[in-house]
């Protein structure tokens, strides 16, 4: 029996080498290859020690965090070299969510 890694209709924490860390709905794994719905990159935060913090607890510090836009549950990214993967409990989701678009 195949142990399913991911759920598509829960968000995670992904980090992936060179590409840094970012938030959305995994739709497929290949290797170290992942395709991503929803997906919103997380360039800089406050509040959180790291990506599993940022998973279960999301950041303490919104106003502080620099987070792009979020795509749609239509839009597929793929990114390569995932080192790894988190689920993310409603308060993280919520968390992160409250975080505003920063523009430079």
């Amino acid at each position: 029996m195949e142990h399913q890694l991911f759920d598509k209709n829960k968000y995670y924490i992904i980090r992936a080498e060179r590409a840094g860390v970012f938030m959305g709905k995994i739709s497929f794994i290949d290797g170290t290859t992942i395709g991503v719905n929803s997906i919103r990159r997380l360039y800089y935060w406050r509040g959180a020690l790291d990506v599993t913090q940022l998973a279960k607890c999301g950041v303490s510090q919104p106003k502080a965090c620099k987070f792009s836009d979020q795509l749609s549950e239509d839009d597929l990214s793929v990114i390569t070299n995932l080192v790894e993967f988190h689920p993310m409990t409603e308060e993280a989701v919520q968390s992160i969510n409250s975080v505003p678009v920063w523009k430079n």
